[in-house]
């Protein structure tokens, strides 16, 4: 069995990423080839290969629309695959989905598109929303299934009519556990410690974290916002203009966010739109309760009340009133958060995500007969 995963973006590691990562890095201790196809050889990249997952570079494959590119991209995935012959391609990502789609069809390979959130999810323009799902509608057809990692995407594709029901399957997202000491304490004394996770890019909205907190200075909390982006440097200005820069940290990307997490009393993730974020699911493998926009899938993980809180997005009154009962009560704290980790250990361990992708993948392939080489 020789599986090839086709991503878009390697100069980063995001939500995206890491399933591929997790996916191949797990097949191929089962005895399954796996090959990780990609557009660069950013730090995505050096990660698989330190991992002695095989990776090879896709030339012109580039995250903008440019037709011309993306015409040289297709016919250089088309050699490589046709190279490879590998029995089942995954593509992820936007980009990657369509061309690989495309070129896995044109040489009849059976092929599975996984989604890690619709680009015409609600939160996204308007104009943008209706020109995403035309493409994918006209792109579904070239995919024996489509994964969503949540139940929301699934339902989404059904509503703007992207693939039929019998093509369309949910497999939640999973991650690897931790060691028993990167379990988190949320109810210990001392300064309330959040957490936030995110890239600083347009779906996610620290800003609106920052400005809930700032209405919460009488209360002893500190903020730390890991993760980078392009809107890093416009959310230190914010932070300096609410006179927050004493409790509120931005140390970039960081490699030890687990280690991080554990030392916290809350986690946060403010967001536009969302599919099933991977940061909720650490937080809640670590045993802390989350407070989250209720957007995408992130209420399938986040049970109100049980595990975490969930407020409107955009709705800053909302979360403030959650982060003020959050900060102030240890009990709440400890509660939610015990409720999480056990979440995480029914729904969203990463065996469990390995095992159902494994069992669509078959489906895929019993509809297909694998081709001789």
């Amino acid at each position: 069995m020789h599986i090839a995963y086709l991503i878009t973006r390697t100069d980063e590691i995001g939500g995206a990423q890491v399933h591929v990562f997790e996916l191949a890095r797990c097949l191929l201790n089962r005895g399954v080839q796996v090959t990780v196809l990609g557009g660069g050889e950013g730090t995505f990249a050096a990660q698989l290969r330190r991992a002695g997952i095989p990776y090879q570079h896709i030339p012109w494959l580039v995250r903008p629309i440019r037709p011309w590119i993306d015409m040289q991209c297709f016919r250089a995935l088309r050699t490589v695959l046709a190279q490879l012959k590998p029995h089942l391609v995954t593509v992820h990502s936007s980009k990657a989905g369509w061309l690989g789609r495309l070129a896995a069809r044109s040489l009849k390979l059976p092929v599975i598109f996984t989604v890690h959130g619709w680009a015409f999810t609600e939160g996204v323009p308007p104009t943008r929303r209706t020109l995403f799902a035309l493409a994918e509608r006209l792109a579904a057809p070239f995919a024996d299934r489509i994964i969503t990692v949540s139940d929301y995407d699934r339902q989404l594709a059904l509503r703007h009519h992207i693939a039929p029901a019998t093509k369309l399957v949910t497999v939640h997202n999973g991650i690897p556990d931790v060691a028993p000491h990167l379990r988190a304490q949320p109810d210990r004394n001392g300064r309330v410690r959040l957490v936030m996770v995110a890239r600083f890019s347009p779906p996610k909205d620290q800003s609106l974290l920052l400005q809930a907190l700032a209405g919460l200075r009488e209360l002893p909390w500190e903020l730390e916002l890991i993760g980078d982006g392009p809107l890093r440097t416009a959310c230190q200005r914010l932070v300096a203009q609410l006179q927050l820069t004493d409790r509120v940290h931005l140390p970039g990307e960081c490699q030890d966010v687990a280690e991080r997490l554990a030392r916290a009393h809350i986690f946060a993730l403010v967001s536009n739109y969302e599919g099933l974020p991977l940061s909720i699911l650490e937080a809640m493998r670590a045993g802390l309760p989350v407070v989250a926009s209720n957007v995408g899938g992130v209420h399938e993980a986040v049970l109100h009340e049980k595990t975490g809180l969930l407020f409107p997005r955009g709705d800053v009154a909302a979360l403030r009133a959650g982060l003020h009962r959050l900060i102030t009560q240890p009990a709440l704290r400890k509660q939610l958060g015990d409720a999480g980790r056990r979440r995480y250990e029914q729904a969203f361990t990463l065996e469990h995500m390995v095992t159902r992708t494994w069992m669509v993948y078959q489906e895929v392939l019993q509809q297909k007969p694998i081709a001789t080489k």
